[in-house]
């Protein structure tokens, strides 16, 4: 069953559409086509947050509701869905929702440019956690970059939100049913198709039926979260016709564990990964914490952070160090292969035409192994990286029996260090084995200088890098640069 026309709700007004571009983002939608004003266009590639609405979703029997990027979400996207914007927000008796109240109450606006962005961040974080941490705080607010008043009136704000008044008569809390029978009356079970020729997008009705468009069209381009594609769309102008939304497909963001082997769906979101690896696997806790800001981060999937093979993609590097498997799927046919097999060589992967990732596959390390990363950029928070390095080794007796280490930017794809696993094996894990091997990685790389980093700089924070885990795992303190993760 194909349906030629895209549903979804719009703060409370259904929406239908039936001649939509590919490429139509959601902030255009709202400001172009609906005159909504409140939310806004700043950096237009996800990082300043002043697009920030929310978008409900259904998850089995859960109505959740997350903050995202407008500006880098495209409105293909949104078939069955909940746009929430700033114009939706009420108090009791119509005046100012809490949130706003607080924001004007302890002066946390200033131009008033970002603050509806603030103020919808804010209200996801409110809904889900009434009385939230500074850390808390902190973490929701690091995809909203302008602070022109500082960051303690916003926080002093943040943590006055709950003392205006109860969550359970705030609209989205009080019209949750009305919402879910909505939603759920929207489903439908079909595909929708909406377009001709080239210029059309896809939303397959299931996995099944995406393996049977993709291998039909194995030139069509597959979109999850579109924290990459979008950027492509409005900083480069690039045609990325035809599109195949797979967002979606509940199928795909599953998260199990069988085994000893964390699987994750190719579209499940860092925000749903979060749980099942920052418990498993606490190492990857700071590392998932830095990776874009909240909105990206509910956006944005493993399993594309792994399919456009960046060399800078964050997961790669901690995922291969870790032994990770890929499964790749052409309509009914599937084959699992090694993660670090799947990239060949910059803008190339081991995938045949029509064949998708489906899904992700984590061994969790043994409790006596030693598994570290580090990431290296120019600020902390929402920023790309320069060096990103994966170690994961086991050490018995003193002396190392396996090694796998795994750079990101340092390559035209994310790379094992081989030449420096060799040189640690069958030796004592000590200052002289360590400075060997610092000795044999430009066997291993030969980095280049690009906006991020320099060569030099790259090759000196690999082996840095390396050191450090060295030192603390031997007890020894090390001085973390504010803009280095622990």
């Amino acid at each position: 069953m194909t349906r030629p026309h895209l549903r979804f709700l719009l703060n409370g007004e259904e929406i239908t559409l039936t001649d939509l571009r590919p490429d139509a983002t959601l902030l255009d939608f709202l400001r172009l086509d609906r005159a909504l004003k409140g939310t806004k266009e700043g950096c237009a590639e996800g990082d300043c947050g002043a697009c920030t609405v929310l978008v409900g979703r259904l998850a089995s029997d859960r109505l959740v509701y997350e903050g995202v990027n407008a500006c880098i979400r495209f409105t293909g996207s949104l078939d069955g869905c909940h746009v929430v914007t700033i114009e939706h927000l009420r108090g009791a008796g119509g005046g100012l929702h809490p949130v706003q109240q607080a924001m004007v109450d302890f002066h946390g606006s200033q131009c008033g440019f970002c603050t509806p962005g603030f103020v919808m961040s804010l209200y996801a974080l409110w809904m889900r956690e009434p009385n939230p941490s500074d850390a808390t705080i902190e973490k929701a607010l690091q995809g909203n970059l302008c602070r022109c008043t500082g960051y303690e009136a916003i926080m002093r704000a943040a943590r006055a939100i709950s003392s205006y008044g109860e969550a359970g008569r705030d609209p989205l809390v009080a019209e949750r049913a009305e919402v879910i029978a909505r939603l759920n009356a929207m489903r439908d079970g079909a595909r929708v198709e909406i377009g001709a020729g080239k210029d059309r997008l896809v939303v397959p009705a299931t996995v099944d039926d995406l393996a049977a468009v993709f291998e039909a069209e194995p030139h069509a381009r597959i979109v999850a979260g579109s924290t990459d594609v979008g950027l492509w769309v409005t900083k480069y102008f690039r045609d990325i016709s035809p599109v195949v939304f797979i967002g979606g497909l509940d199928a795909l963001r599953q998260v199990s564990e069988t085994d000893g082997t964390i699987t994750i769906g190719a579209g499940v979101s860092y925000t749903d990964a979060y749980a099942a690896l920052a418990t498993r696997i606490p190492a990857l806790r700071p590392l998932l914490d830095r990776i874009g800001g909240d909105q990206v981060r509910n956006m944005g999937t493993i399993g594309g952070n792994i399919a456009n093979g960046s060399p800078i993609g964050d997961t790669p590097p901690p995922l291969i160090a870790l032994g990770a498997s890929v499964t790749l799927r052409k309509g009914a046919a599937r084959r699992t292969i090694a993660l670090e097999d799947f990239f060949i060589d910059y803008g190339k992967q081991d995938r045949a035409p029509g064949e998708f990732v489906e899904a992700i596959h984590v061994p969790v390390p043994d409790a006596g192994s030693l598994f570290a990363l580090h990431k290296v950029t120019k600020r902390r928070d929402e920023d790309i990286t320069a060096v990103l390095g994966a170690f994961h080794l086991t050490i018995k007796g003193g002396t190392v029996i396996s090694a796998r280490i795994a750079y990101g930017g340092m390559a035209a794809t994310p790379k094992r260090a081989r030449a420096v696993e060799a040189t640690l094996v069958g030796k004592a894990w000590t200052m002289e084995t360590i400075e060997a091997a610092m000795a044999v990685y430009a066997q291993d790389f030969q980095p280049i200088s690009d906006m991020r980093a320099s060569a030099d700089y790259r090759m000196m924070s690999a082996k840095n890098l390396l050191m450090r885990v060295f030192l603390e795992s031997s007890g020894e303190t090390v001085t973390v640069s504010r803009h280095e993760a622990a």
